[in-house]
C-alpha cells in the first residue's frame, strides 16, 4: 500500500484538524465513524429495547472480537472483550490455586503498573511474585528474564512493548522458555496491537491482553482477552459472572456451569457502548493492514529520533527498528515546562 493511501485516511479523524496528535501510545484520535457508531448504539436502544441484546449487542461482541483477532493473528473465536486490562489480569490470575512448588509469577519491573499490582496481591493466596529489574530501563533485561522462569514458574504476564522506553521484548524466546519448563505466558500487547505486526498464534502464545486505547484508536472500556483454545479449556475463573456461564438466560443458581467458548473468561455484562465506539478503530486496522502501518511508522520515528538526537536530547527508545514499537521517548533539562506549553499550543503528546 502506497503512503498515499494512509495518507487519505487524515481526513477521517477530525481531531487533525485542530491539533497535532502526537499521543496515540497513549490515546488515538478518534475515528469519525466511531460517533456514528455511537449513534447507532443510541438507535438500537431507542428503537429495540430489550430485544437489542440478542438483535445486536450480544453478537457485536463477537463480532469486535474476531476484528481483535485478525490484528492479533488468531483464529476467529479466541478474543472476548471485557473492560480494562486491569480486570483481565486479575480474572487470569483468579484461575490458579498457587499450589506449591509451581506458584511462581514471573515478570520485570518494566511491567505497567496496574499489572504489577495485580500479581503483587496474589501473594497472600499463595504466589511467589518474582519481578527481575529492569536493568537500563530502555532494553528488556532478556537474559535475566529468561534465567528466572524456572520449573517452579506458573505463569509469566510480561509487555511486548515497554511502555517507559517503547523497546520490545523478544516473544518466542520467551514463549520457548516458559513452555520448555511447563510455564504459561500472558503477553501485554497494549503498547504493540496496532502499531507492530502480531502473530501471536504463530508464536504460541498461551494468552494475551490489551485495549482499544491506544494504536487501536477505539476509545476506553473495550479491552479483549485472547486465550488459545487449549488453554482455555483449562481455565476455572473464579473471578466470574453470569456471561460466563454455559447458558446464562436459564439464570441457574449453584457452582457455575463454565462456557465452553470463548465467553467462558467474559465474566459480567459486557460494556457495549464502548465495544461501539471502539469497532471504527479496528476495522481501520485490518482495512490498512499493521505491515502497512508499521513502515510509515518506522520512517517517521528514525526521522523523530533524528530531531531529537540533533538538538542533544537524551533519546530512551532503542535504536534499532526491530527492538522498538511505535514512539519515540525522548527527555532534556526543563522538559516539565515545556510539555505543559506544548499542550497549551494543541500539541498533544505525553
Amino acid at each position: 500500500m502506497t503512503e498515499s493511501k494512509l495518507l487519505a485516511r487524515r481526513s477521517e479523524f477530525p481531531t487533525l484538524e485542530k491539533k497535532t496528535h502526537l499521543i496515540s501510545h497513549s490515546l488515538g484520535a478518534v475515528p469519525k465513524k466511531a460517533r456514528q457508531y455511537a449513534t447507532q448504539f443510541m438507535d438500537q436502544w431507542e428503537n429495540d429495547s430489550i430485544e437489542a441484546w440478542h438483535l445486536h449487542w450480544l453478537p457485536a461482541v463477537d463480532e469486535l472480537g474476531d476484528l481483535v483477532a485478525q490484528v492479533l493473528g488468531v483464529h476467529p473465536g479466541t478474543v472476548v472483550m471485557n473492560q480494562n486490562v486491569s480486570t483481565i489480569q486479575s480474572m487470569v490470575a483468579s484461575c490458579f490455586d498457587f499450589e506449591k512448588p509451581r506458584n511462581r509469577v514471573v515478570y520485570t519491573e518494566l511491567n505497567f503498573p496496574s499489572v504489577d499490582y495485580v500479581w503483587q496481591e496474589q501473594v497472600r493466596r499463595g504466589a511467589e511474585v518474582t519481578v527481575v529489574p529492569g536493568g537500563d530501563g530502555i532494553h528488556a533485561p532478556m537474559e535475566e528474564l529468561l534465567d528466572a522462569i524456572d520449573e517452579r514458574t506458573l505463569i509469566v504476564p510480561v509487555s511486548h512493548v515497554l511502555f517507559r522506553s517503547s523497546g520490545i521484548k523478544d516473544v518466542r524466546a520467551i514463549v520457548n522458555k516458559a513452555h520448555a519448563v511447563g510455564a504459561l505466558v500472558l503477553l501485554d500487547t497494549y503498547q504493540s496491537a496496532g502499531t507492530v505486526p502480531l502473530a501471536l498464534e504463530e508464536w504460541n502464545v498461551d494468552m494475551a491482553c490489551g485495549g482499544s486505547v491506544k494504536w487501536a484508536c477505539g476509545g476506553p472500556g473495550a479491552a479483549y482477552l485472547y486465550v488459545a483454545p487449549h488453554v482455555r479449556e483449562r481455565l476455572r475463573p473464579t473471578q466470574t459472572g453470569w456471561f460466563g456461564h454455559r447458558e446464562p438466560f436459564k439464570f441457574e443458581l449453584g457452582p457455575i456451569d463454565y462456557a465452553r467458548d470463548r465467553w467462558r473468561v467474559m465474566g459480567g455484562t459486557p460494556a457495549i457502548p464502548a465495544l461501539y465506539t471502539a469497532r471504527a478503530g479496528w476495522e481501520m486496522l485490518v482495512e490498512l493492514g499493521v505491515e502497512n502501518i508499521r513502515k510509515k511508522s518506522l520512517r517517521q520515528t528514525r526521522l523523530l529520533r533524528d530531531l531529537a538526537l540533533e538538538r542533544g536530547f537524551q533519546v530512551n527508545t532503542p535504536e534499532a527498528d526491530d527492538e522498538h514499537g511505535g514512539t519515540i521517548c525522548f527527555d532534556f533539562d526543563g522538559a516539565e515546562a515545556v510539555s505543559k506549553r506544548l499542550l497549551e499550543r494543541g500539541m498533544l503528546h505525553d
